[in-house]
């Protein structure tokens, strides 16, 4: 039988833009953020994973929420040493077991084809999958988790709301998922059956404009909500915004091709934003 995986086994395999960016966070605080994106990548990985039964994902998932529930190693789940690992982070830190398992419960969501009507709806979906990312990793990348609140929890929908539009396409084509918000479809004529038809008209662009638009919102309200104090501890998470960024002027750029193109940065695309995102400096 082969050994589990390490966390840092998990991450230097993913091709995530979170792992790209943790790569700049110092030494020392590393390994605790490493440790996080393991488990969320287990997490994630576990509910999207087409080969497993919904039965056994349910299990799975409602076994990883009671490891923060009861602080209790469960071995069936595998991988001992990073739920022992996870523990002690949340611990050390005294990091609210709330936003741990929200990322859990948002996972849990995915297990059915979701939908939501309002964009207040998607904010609550939102929250969980990753601006409690983002409040978990605030003490981890040395942030006051106090003074920074606000910033991880907008910049968190920014960058999910980015990723929603990204993966129209592919959120179709696994279960006919849909997560952008259905109300705003009705200002611009265009139906949810459009939208599973793959219909990319003049409705189908304004819509996704009037989404961009709020992501450009989002992404300046979190920019003024970004604390001076912990500008410099907070560069994995401008680096993120910066991609994010980028991703959706791509998109946009493009009339948003999403049904049959994966919008994507690369390796050096996304080193070059970490070089001018380092060069930055505070705003005054």
């Amino acid at each position: 039988m082969s050994a589990d995986p390490t966390a840092a086994e998990i991450t230097r395999k993913a091709k995530s833009n979170l792992a790209f960016a943790l790569r700049c966070v110092p030494a020392e605080r590393r390994q605790y953020l490493v440790t996080f994106y393991a488990f969320c990548r287990v997490i994630d990985d576990l509910a999207d994973d087409l080969d497993l039964p919904i039965a056994e994902k349910t299990i799975g998932l409602a076994g990883w929420k009671a490891v923060f529930d009861t602080d209790t190693i469960d071995p069936t789940l595998g991988l001992p040493d990073l739920q022992r690992d996870i523990l002690k982070v949340r611990d050390l830190y005294e990091i609210p077991s709330e936003y741990f398992t929200n990322v859990i419960v948002g996972c849990q969501m995915d297990l059915q084809p979701q939908r939501f009507e309002t964009w207040p709806d998607l904010q609550d979906y939102t929250y969980k999958v990753a601006s409690s990312v983002g409040l978990v990793c605030l003490p981890l990348f040395g942030a006051d988790p106090a003074r920074s609140h606000d910033y991880a929890h907008t910049l968190g929908h920014a960058l999910q709301l980015t990723n929603i539009l990204r993966d129209i396409g592919e959120d179709l084509a696994n279960g006919e998922r849909i997560y952008i918000p259905l109300q705003d479809l009705a200002r611009f004529g265009y139906t949810e059956q459009d939208l599973i038809n793959r219909v990319h008209d003049d409705r189908f662009i304004a819509y996704m404009i009037h989404q961009a638009d709020r992501c450009e919102e989002l992404y300046a309200k979190a920019t003024a909500l970004l604390p001076r104090e912990d500008y410099k501890a907070l560069l994995a998470p401008r680096i993120m915004h910066r991609i994010y960024h980028t991703l959706l002027h791509k998109m946009r750029a493009d009339h948003f091709r999403v049904f049959d193109h994966r919008y994507r940065l690369s390796k050096f695309q996304k080193a070059t934003l970490l070089i001018k995102e380092r060069l930055s400096p505070c705003p005054a």
